[in-house]
């Protein structure tokens, strides 16, 4: 079984009609998504909108999750500053978090060298694992695979990735070269059925909100041998990846249109995001009907 589960959701953070946390909100939906098939959670990850989130309501959303749930909690405790990370992921760590999800620096663009300093100054800020989140169409700067290599060999709690890298064959020789006992897990869900193929261990989703089920059904079928049923499973899968993202409407929109579908209400995405386009409630309707969620 993998450290922090098979299929974990990067969670939407709930907003009240005023634009403020809701942390009673966010302990309700961290309890729905476990009910609904999530083996761990990322809290304040990028679907969570960390970028505008204060400091106080990351921790304060960390506590309300931690309180609802026992699964596998992640905290997105990271920024594009070291010590800020530093001082995050030592206060999640006093909340009470399993993990960190340490994202690359974003918009600074540093160095490799300056990348490893900077994820080995996370890891020794608390004893807690961390997730290296590689995600380069949102950070600027790509994980070297040969920087993932040297810190998940040489830095003992540095034990994940969370692989949105988009290339595949970077992803085969992360899972050759580093440890047996460094996990590797999906970041792009359309990607999920061939990362496994190469050892991938499971998915941080974020259609995982609605499909979570799912997506467990097509990791148990491949890890069983039975390539055929996750083939026709992922097929069932992608409308809902196709949903979540398009030029006009990103995940973090499409996601609380969704759940709102499903009568699980979120509030709408805080600027510069803000309310999700006209017609997504639509798609989210023909969704969720042709997977029958409704």
């Amino acid at each position: 079984m993998a450290r922090f589960g098979r299929v974990i959701t990067a969670m939407a953070t709930p907003f009240t009609p005023e634009g403020e946390l809701d942390a009673k909100g966010a302990a309700d939906l961290a309890r729905w998504l476990v009910a609904h098939g999530n083996d761990g959670l990322v809290v304040a990850g990028t679907t969570g909108e960390s970028p505008v989130l204060t400091d106080d309501e990351r921790i304060e959303l960390f506590g309300s999750v931690r309180a609802a749930v026992d699964v596998p909690l992640i905290a997105g405790a990271t920024t594009n500053d070291t010590a800020h990370s530093v001082a995050m992921t030592r206060a999640a760590a006093e909340v009470g978090v399993d993990a960190v999800l340490a994202v690359t620096p974003y918009y600074n663009k540093p160095s490799q060298a300056g990348l490893a300093a900077h994820f080995r100054a996370v890891a020794a800020a608390s004893d807690l694992p961390v997730m290296l989140y590689d995600v380069p169409g949102r950070t600027g700067r790509k994980i070297a695979t040969d920087t993932i290599v040297t810190l998940a060999r040489e830095v003992p709690t540095i034990v994940a990735l969370k692989d949105a890298g988009g290339d595949p064959a970077a992803t085969a020789r992360v899972v050759a070269e580093t440890p047996d006992d460094f996990e590797v897990y999906s970041g792009d869900e359309p990607l999920t059925l061939g990362f496994l193929a190469y050892g991938a261990v499971g998915v941080v989703g974020v259609s995982s909100h609605w499909t979570a089920a799912l997506q467990a059904e097509m990791v148990t079928a491949f890890e069983a041998g039975d390539v055929a049923t996750a083939r026709r499973i992922n097929a069932r899968l992608l409308p809902s990846y196709a949903y979540m993202n398009t030029d006009d409407c990103v995940f973090s929109q499409a996601v609380k249109v969704m759940m709102a579908e499903l009568g699980v209400p979120v509030g709408e995405c805080r600027l510069p995001l803000g309310p999700a386009p006209a017609g997504t409630a639509d798609r989210a309707a023909a969704v969720a009907a042709e997977i029958g969620l409704v």
